[in-house]
């Protein structure tokens, strides 16, 4: 291809240190697009444009702040069909969850235009007399954000959209797998009038790109989304510069089915949150703890209803799962399938590769019962189209099953019982709870986050950003 698409460094579109190819994963002859890869030295310019344009726009106008971000909003929804079909096209996921991620950025970029206008504050009596007390949130500085390939357009407008609604400059780093939706998004942050130096996107490897945001003194803040290998090494960098950091990492999220569960609907909340987006979700069900009463009467309905599931190009109608991402996430998909077999699951239906009309990385979701919670397949996040069935005796131990885990991203119940619905909402230790709902599935006007192993910091997602992309400032006046 001839044309490479470049960063976005202190106003203007740069070439980069090298190029990479971003490969549709539904036909693996498609090129979506040729993309600059930055440099160390194009990451420290970035750095230092959003830090010589952070005092102006730290002080602009709130109405400022909420025009550009509407104007974002509104693009993004007038194309949302032409920007998820490329998303589908890059990712892998089917054409109506491309266009369903594409209109729930656009929503996000409208939700904090508004809160762009509603900055809180208060005021407040002192203790002493004649003493006024003020409460204000400003802006943190500079923020990193570090963004995964699986959602490519919804993760980065939750981090992009608050760190410019509250005053912040931002340095983007997107995954090396999809920078074309990066780049998309990007083009209409610019064309929406953002400021010099206020937003730069910087693509490439996370070991150039990533690690020169992470050692950069000039960096006030890093909100990351990936594995927890890689969120151990930004909350080590983020320690020693002694600067804010927000993680959001892995996922081994149950559902819990009980005995009086309505049969359909826990078959489509584990249909829904265990395979599809392929199972690339950290809130994907990949645990199914189900209790014995319906325990084989719940495998037959899953099974039977996995046969309906069709595996294919994303872009093709009727497509219910797409492609996995690449070959090395195939190749980590189908080496936990024989991980499962050897510990001595079973492996019910699905995990095959298939082939179609295009190459492409097809997998057919994969279903293993018998599954002990000690086993590899139900301690370690596959992400990929793969569930485990975990017997357990009563609501008791399903519970204590979901609990034992590392990670607490979110978590889900299948019960006409109120009462185990209102036990489990308090007990399971999980940031995001659902009750007869796929455990993958989450408004964004709300807070977003877990526990343990999972998520690091203050909450992602509708008023509780401010957490993260503001700081406080108590003022004390005489009167």
């Amino acid at each position: 291809m001839n044309d490479v698409s470049s960063n976005f460094i202190a106003g203007e579109w740069v070439k980069g240190d090298g190029v990479s190819r971003s490969i549709n994963p539904s036909n693996t002859d498609d090129v979506v697009g040729e993309f600059a890869r930055a440099s160390a030295a194009q990451v420290e310019t970035a750095i230092a444009a959003a830090r010589a344009a952070f005092p102006a726009w730290s002080h602009s106008t709130p109405q400022e702040r909420h025009d550009i971000l509407l104007r974002v909003s509104t693009e993004i929804l007038s194309r949302k069909e032409e920007l998820g079909r490329l998303l589908s096209r890059e990712e892998g996921k089917t054409l109506p969850e491309g266009i369903g991620e594409v209109a729930r950025a656009g929503q996000i970029f409208d939700f904090f235009a508004g809160e762009a206008l509603r900055i809180p504050g208060e005021k407040v009596a002192s203790v002493r007399p004649n003493i006024d007390v003020e409460i204000t949130r400003e802006p943190v500085g500079v923020v990193g954000i570090i963004s995964p390939w699986n959602f490519p357009i919804a993760i980065p407008a939750w981090k992009i959209a608050p760190s410019l609604a509250y005053g912040n400059c931002v340095v983007f780093k997107p995954s090396d797998f999809t920078p074309g939706m990066a780049h998309a998004l990007s083009e209409i942050i610019v064309r929406a009038g953002v400021p010099k130096g206020v937003f730069n996107l910087v693509m490439g490897r996370g070991s150039v790109v990533g690690e020169a945001i992470l050692q950069n003194k000039h960096i006030d803040a890093i909100t990351f989304t990936g594995s927890v290998q890689t969120g151990r090494r930004v909350a080590a960098a983020c320690a020693e510069h002694m600067r804010k950091f927000q993680l959001e990492m892995g996922g081994k999220n149950p559902l819990v089915v009980l005995d009086d569960a309505d049969l359909k609907i826990a078959v489509e909340c584990a249909i829904n949150g265990a395979f599809y987006s392929t199972g690339q979700r950290c809130t994907a069900s990949s645990r199914l703890i189900v209790t014995k009463g319906i325990y084989a009467k719940f495998a037959e309905a899953m099974l039977e209803r996995m046969k309906a599931l069709v595996t294919d190009d994303a872009l093709k109608a009727g497509t219910h799962i797409g492609p996995v991402v690449d070959q090395g996430q195939l190749d980590q998909d189908l080496s936990y399938l024989k991980i499962g077999v050897d510990e001595g699951a079973k492996l019910a239906g699905g995990g095959e590769r298939v082939e179609r009309a295009t190459p492409g990385f097809y997998l057919t979701p994969a279903l293993f019962t018998d599954v002990d919670n000690k086993m590899r397949v139900a301690r370690e996040e596959i992400f990929g189209p793969v569930a485990a069935m975990i017997p357990a005796k009563d609501y008791d131990e399903a519970l204590a099953i979901a609990n034992d885990t590392p990670f607490g991203l979110s978590s889900g119940i299948c019960t006409t019982s109120l009462k185990y619905a209102a036990h489990f909402k308090r007990n399971s230790e999980a940031g995001m709870v659902m009750v007869n709902l796929p455990t993958a599935g989450v408004d964004y006007h709300v807070p977003f986050g877990g526990r343990k192993g999972s998520s690091l910091g203050s909450r992602e997602q509708g008023r509780y950003a401010a957490e993260f992309y503001t700081t406080v400032k108590t003022a004390y006046t005489m009167a």
